[in-house]
């Protein structure tokens, strides 16, 4: 279709309202039509056989053995004009033909001596229905027929005919205009839905689109779009906390090395302290360095171009390997970390994202625990997951805050998460990891005081596969 002719749904409704519309009083008419005329036809037939025996009747055999009428039928007004009967011997001698018969031509004596014939001709432009068959009087063979002129029959079909005709573009037309107006009304609360539409922009994602009646399509449809936009104002809300958090986080270090610039520029320093001072600014380029490597990991995790390499792997084996990798900070707590492996647990996972994963929550778990305490690795089998808990003895986090403790940037205490160099990120991390293998991250309260991290994969397969 032509880009220049693009038809709106309400002409389409109503130029297929009134095409299905004519089309099936296309059928109908014609259903009706063909009806009539069978109905037609069997009554003329009746009358004919009504005539036939009439006829029938009137023969009489005459003692020189001659068949004859009774009365005499040339002045009968039932058989002028419209209606005929002859009588023809079996031999195919007429022995008697009414006025209106003369035009007709002769029967098929054969077929009739068999059967009833009914036949339709034509003699001098008139049709003709004819009624054939052999009748017996008084013991002598004689083949009688009656007939019918048709033009009664044709005269009142054409009527129907040119009835049906001419009111079949009528209620086009009003077919056309009733669709129309069916269509209209049936679109009015999507023009409605458009309009109001239009006036929700990206700063007033908080409004919403009336529901007329919820049960309906229409209001089902307006659900559909409220939601799509309470998701859109959630998806820019996190966007701009995201992007105020972002901001603040790169600005501390580039405020600090800042600082730390001018300060050594102020006046003439030492080597020692110019070595200082380069060191100082050295850790915050380390500090963005890492921020902004763990938002562009997650920048590709969003966007799925990370790929996993699964294969079955041993997850008591790999927390073993992450407490041995962070068993020096704990000592330097004097923190105690027990990994409890009730049973070789094996899941089918990518090794470097899941380890990843566990050591972010246990690197958290090390950072915000008491000195002097215990944290608890916990692994076991759940139906077809695999189970990894992480049990701190920390101070908690509150009931209000366990919803995001998995956003970006998020912190509980900002104040002791800016100090122990955290840039909030980390649990974001461990759920981004454990998300792309299919697996659920949750946390609960530690009914001894702290929290419970906890990690949930499907458990190895028999065939591990790589995803792409």
């Amino acid at each position: 279709m032509s880009p220049r002719f693009a038809p709106s749904i309400r002409f389409r409704l109503t130029a297929w309202y009134t095409l299905v519309l004519c089309l099936m009083l296309i059928l109908y008419a014609t259903a009706t039509f063909l009806t009539v005329r069978h109905e037609f036809l069997e009554q003329l037939d009746a009358d004919l056989h009504e005539d036939f025996e009439t006829a029938e009747a009137q023969l009489v055999r005459t003692p020189p053995g001659v068949v004859t009428w009774a009365t005499d039928h040339q002045h009968d007004p039932e058989y002028e004009e419209d209606r005929a009967v002859d009588v023809w011997a079996a031999g195919g001698d007429q022995l008697y033909r009414s006025a209106a018969s003369a035009a007709l031509p002769p029967p098929p004596l054969t077929a009739a001596s068999v059967q009833h014939r009914y036949d339709s001709i034509e003699a001098n432009g008139k049709r003709w229905r004819t009624l054939t068959r052999t009748a017996n009087v008084g013991g002598a063979a004689v083949v009688l027929r009656v007939a019918r002129s048709e033009e009664l029959l044709r005269s009142q079909l054409s009527e129907i005919l040119t009835v049906l005709g001419l009111g079949l573009p009528i209620v086009a037309v009003f077919a056309g205009v009733g669709g129309y107006v069916l269509a209209r009304r049936a679109l009015s609360p999507i023009d409605r839905l458009a309009s109001e539409a239009k006036r929700i922009t990206a700063d007033r994602l908080h409004e919403r689109l009336s529901v007329v009646n919820q049960h309906d399509e229409i209001g089902r449809l307006t659900s559909v779009i409220n939601d799509t936009f309470a998701r859109l104002e959630a998806s820019f809300d996190q966007l701009r906390r995201f992007t105020a958090d972002a901001s603040h986080e790169l600005r501390t270090p580039l405020a600090i090395m800042r600082g730390i610039g001018e300060v050594g520029l102020g006046e003439a320093r030492s080597p020692g302290e110019y070595k200082e001072a380069i060191g100082s600014m050295l850790e915050e380029v380390d500090r963005l360095t890492t921020l902004v490597d763990t938002l562009l990991r997650l920048a590709r995790g969003d966007a799925g171009t990370i790929r996993l390499s699964r294969e079955p792997v041993d997850l008591g084996q790999l927390a073993r390997e992450v407490v041995s990798s962070l068993t020096i900070l704990a000592e330097e707590r004097s923190q105690r970390i027990i990994v409890d492996e009730a049973d070789r647990v094996v899941a089918n996972v990518d090794r470097l994202v899941l380890r990843e994963a566990i050591t972010n929550l246990l690197d958290n778990a090390i950072k915000y625990s008491s000195a002097g305490s215990s944290i608890d690795i916990r692994l076991r089998r759940d139906g077809d997951s695999a189970v990894l808990e992480f049990a701190d003895q920390g101070p908690g986090i509150p009931p209000s805050y366990r919803e995001r403790v998995f956003d970006r940037f998020f912190r509980v205490d900002e104040a002791r998460s800016r100090a122990t160099g955290g840039t909030g990120l980390g649990l974001a991390i461990a759920k981004w990891a454990v998300e792309m293998h299919g697996g659920l991250i949750a946390l609960h309260e530690n009914p001894g005081g702290g929290s419970v991290f906890l990690i949930c994969v499907p458990l190895a397969t028999s065939n591990p596969r790589s995803d792409k």
